[in-house]
């Protein structure tokens, strides 16, 4: 599986990541979802403090502690939750960044995360004071690099302007086109890598699509209607369903912008590790397929969510 350079960084990803938010609180079933990835070649893992209030980290440290040194690992940090409430309240305060990366590092059973992202983000955050946090981590040796995990441009725009993060986590598939507009270039532009999370749009995009658009589409999908995701789903069967599987075509899809470094799919089986791994990783989608599913799908603007 071909890796890439996150933002300029000296961490290169493989171009799937493993996202295990969707791992459950079984420790075999996730060390079983975890090896089925990195059979496949995946050395990203994406988890977050958040996650199961902490059970996340601990099921995915306990799948690594033999080999932390053949994964690039990353977490997140913002959300102060409280475990035996199971409540949370935004903080991305120096104070909390400090603290968290305490708690996820035991959770995690290592003395350093890789990737360390901010999971989420507001205008009206300290930013200079968060991303001072994330700097002195860096420097102390306990992160190799930093980002955030937003979907909103202005805040991403922050970021850009005023600090050194690598990447950026953003949701972005085939019927999610946003980052197209006005942010894709942006990060390009500035060396700074995209994961692109949510791929296959809740499953609407996979070979399961038609299942999970009737499960999950019924009220649509941002811009579009149950009937328009019907109508997609329908073309995209028509013109590709005997050349590439819908899972190939939904990561490949937003592999193709020079920004994104990774498509992070989530599995809860090692079937859909499976099903998001098994195709030829050698060949990038063709311009003609990439603008044909362009025409197939729309694009959309970021109208809240700024």
């Amino acid at each position: 599986m071909n890796k890439n350079q996150l933002g300029q960084s000296d961490l290169y990803v493989s171009e799937l990541t493993l996202g295990c938010m969707s791992l459950g609180t079984d420790q075999q079933k996730a060390n079983d979802i975890i090896d089925a990835a990195l059979d496949a070649g995946v050395n990203h893992l994406d988890t977050a403090d958040l996650y199961d209030f902490g059970v996340n980290e601990e099921l995915v440290g306990n799948a690594i502690k033999n080999r932390r040194d053949q994964i690039i690992l990353t977490s997140k940090v913002g959300n102060h939750f409280n475990k035996d409430k199971k409540d949370w309240f935004w903080d991305p305060s120096p104070e909390h960044i400090r603290n968290g990366i305490k708690d996820s590092l035991r959770r995690l059973n290592t003395d350093y995360i890789d990737f360390y992202m901010l999971h989420g983000g507001t205008t009206d955050d300290p930013i200079d004071e968060s991303i001072e946090a994330f700097e002195s981590l860096k420097q102390e040796g306990v992160i190799r690099a930093y980002g955030i995990s937003s979907i909103r441009p202005n805040v991403i725009r922050e970021y850009v302007n005023r600090s050194d993060i690598d990447g950026v986590m953003m949701q972005y598939n085939m019927l999610d086109r946003r980052p197209e507009e006005e942010i894709l270039d942006l990060l390009h532009a500035n060396n700074i890598s995209v994961l692109a999370r949510g791929p296959l749009a809740k499953g609407m995009l996979s070979n399961k699509a038609a299942e999970q658009i009737a499960k999950k589409g019924q009220d649509g999908f941002l811009d579009y209607s149950h009937e328009e995701l019907q109508a997609v789903n329908q073309k995209l069967a028509e013109q590709f369903g005997n050349e590439h599987s819908f899972n190939e075509l939904a990561l490949k899809y937003v592999l193709k912008s020079p920004a994104v470094v990774s498509a992070v799919f989530g599995a809860s089986s090692i079937d859909q590790v499976t099903e998001n791994t098994a195709f030829d990783h050698s060949k990038a989608l063709t311009d003609e397929t990439y603008e044909a599913l362009q025409q197939i799908t729309k694009a959309i603007q970021y109208a809240n969510h700024r």
